[in-house]
């Protein structure tokens, strides 16, 4: 547990910022219906949100990737998700109130997520998201969460060293690749977060809502304040 507060906050996207779970699932339930099945019930397909198409391919179908039958659902799910990106997706209650609030408090922030840039630059703007202080797509660098170089290029664009930065995400390779780059990790219980509770994660922090995160920050600015 850190007693500084940071210089930025970088955020996970899907089940973080943004619930885009309604789309990400209508994609593959449109899948499903083409074939003759029925849909996957919303409450079985939300929590695997955060996990993409192999988390939608999974519970929609029960494939995973190496099965016969998931790379040709997996471009298909593509396709139409990339159709109907943001006829549902919102942000989260209370994410405007939190970046406001670190703006405020002269903390930058920016995005560092899985979703391949395909996906991520056309929604962002649609969501009204598109002002982060960086962007970091699924696709950016080499590597994807849970390693460490997505979090450490978005520390990289935002000139901060990672050290000074936070992560915050709702699924357990959020905070492995957290804590790999040297960062302070909070778990947004507020987020699909799977099937694994949050409190197992070994977080830093765990967190209900945005408003918690942002009274945590203050908090911790303010007693910096006092100790100065």
């Amino acid at each position: 547990m850190t007693s500084n507060p940071p210089l930025a906050i970088l955020f996970d996207l899907d089940g973080t910022l943004a619930d885009t779970a309604p789309d990400l699932a209508a994609a593959v339930n449109y899948l499903r219906t083409m074939r003759g099945l029925a849909p996957t019930p919303y409450d079985v397909l939300r929590p695997t949100a955060s996990a993409g198409a192999r988390g939608m391919i999974g519970a929609a179908f029960g494939l995973a990737p190496g099965d016969e039958g998931y790379e040709e659902l997996r471009l298909q799910w593509f396709d139409r998700y990339q159709s109907a990106m943001a006829v549902h997706s919102t942000r989260f209650d209370g994410i405007d109130d939190l970046l406001e609030g670190l703006l405020a408090a002269g903390m930058a922030w920016g995005i560092v997520t899985n979703k391949p840039a395909r996906f991520t630059d056309p929604l962002l703007p649609q969501i009204g998201l598109a002002h982060a202080g960086c962007i970091v797509s699924g696709d950016t660098t080499p590597h994807s969460k849970p390693h460490p170089a997505p979090l450490l290029e978005g520390a990289r664009r935002l000139g901060l060293a990672p050290e000074t930065c936070w992560y915050v995400g709702d699924d357990l390779r959020d905070i492995e690749a957290g804590r790999a780059a040297g960062m302070v990790t909070v778990a947004c219980a507020w987020g699909y977060c799977g099937n694994i509770a949050p409190a197992s994660w070994g977080a830093d922090y765990v967190l209900d809502t945005p408003a918690a995160l942002l009274a945590t920050l203050l908090e911790l600015s303010s007693e910096k304040v006092a100790a100065a």
